[in-house]
């Protein structure tokens, strides 16, 4: 297995990791990635690609360095997906491995991801690659017009 990085305006990006991103992020289209890549690069996202011996893409992470004052430095994973036909294989373990180098060469004092609470398999994937469970992820949807109701 070979992990890379792959920079703004890479096309492997849209040949290879976004149909493994969409298997986690379906709303996800290729004018959207891009939208999303284009703003999100400028606040640090990136996005590492893990590629099975033969060549294909058999996960994606996407991640960001991000400080704040409830951690001053954490290497925060927006998304880790494993395709569905390369799940158990070590693809997942090889991405958190990756991650890990990064966050440990930025100074990082964790490593971070929310899941949905209806992803039980990943939930007992990230406890087996020892996250904890720290908090409560709360969201507020924003209606057109200001209303939260």
């Amino acid at each position: 297995m070979k992990i890379i990085d792959l920079e703004p305006g890479d096309p492997r990006l849209e040949s290879d990791l976004l149909p493994v991103l969409t298997e986690l992020r379906p709303h996800l289209t290729a004018e959207l990635f891009r939208e999303v890549y284009a703003a999100g690069h400028a606040q640090g996202l990136r996005f590492s690609a893990a590629y099975a011996d033969d060549g294909r893409c058999a996960g994606a992470a996407g991640w960001r360095i991000v400080h704040s004052t409830s951690s001053p430095r954490k290497l925060y994973v927006d998304d880790l997906v494993t395709a569905a036909a390369d799940r158990s294989t070590g693809v997942g373990h090889a991405l958190v491995t990756h991650l890990e180098g990064h966050a440990r060469a930025a100074g990082c004092h964790e490593l971070a991801l929310d899941s949905g609470t209806h992803r039980t398999g990943a939930h007992r994937f990230y406890l087996r690659e020892r996250f904890d469970i720290v908090a409560f992820h709360f969201t507020r949807p924003l209606t057109p017009g200001g209303d939260a109701s």
